[in-house]
């Protein structure tokens, strides 16, 4: 019996997590975006889903770096850093992700971004 409720109690605990990774998705990238880029964005998200945030992390960056003036690509890489408690950074490029957000309304009404990074900050 004892054991049946740890069961229990470990899938209750992971049908949670994966219910809080599914609340805020790595988002791909636009049609036409350097192709590079997108490439490691598609590496980035595969990781993030799996809960491998340093991998997915490294793989958005790179992505960030090639297409910075792509919303989804400063969106992913603020996403893994939040899962990795480095919220200041995480919050840096969710402004730079509203910023390139080309009107990508999963970025502007994201409820994560919005608690990063609040409208009052200027150029945001």
């Amino acid at each position: 019996m004892k054991k049946l409720s740890f069961v229990l109690a470990l899938l209750f605990i992971v049908s949670l997590s994966s219910m809080a990774f599914a609340a805020n998705p790595a988002l791909k990238f636009p049609s036409g975006a350097n192709a590079e880029a997108n490439k490691h964005n598609e590496e980035g998200i595969s990781h993030y889903n799996q809960g491998h945030f340093d991998v997915a992390l490294k793989h958005f960056q790179m992505a960030s770096k090639m297409a910075p003036n792509v919303g989804e690509a400063h969106y992913n890489e603020a996403l893994s850093l939040d899962a990795l408690d480095r919220h200041g950074d995480a919050t840096n490029h969710f402004y730079a992700a509203r910023k390139h957000a080309n009107g990508n309304a999963a970025i502007l009404k994201s409820g994560i971004l919005n608690a990063h990074a609040p409208m009052k900050r200027e150029g945001s």
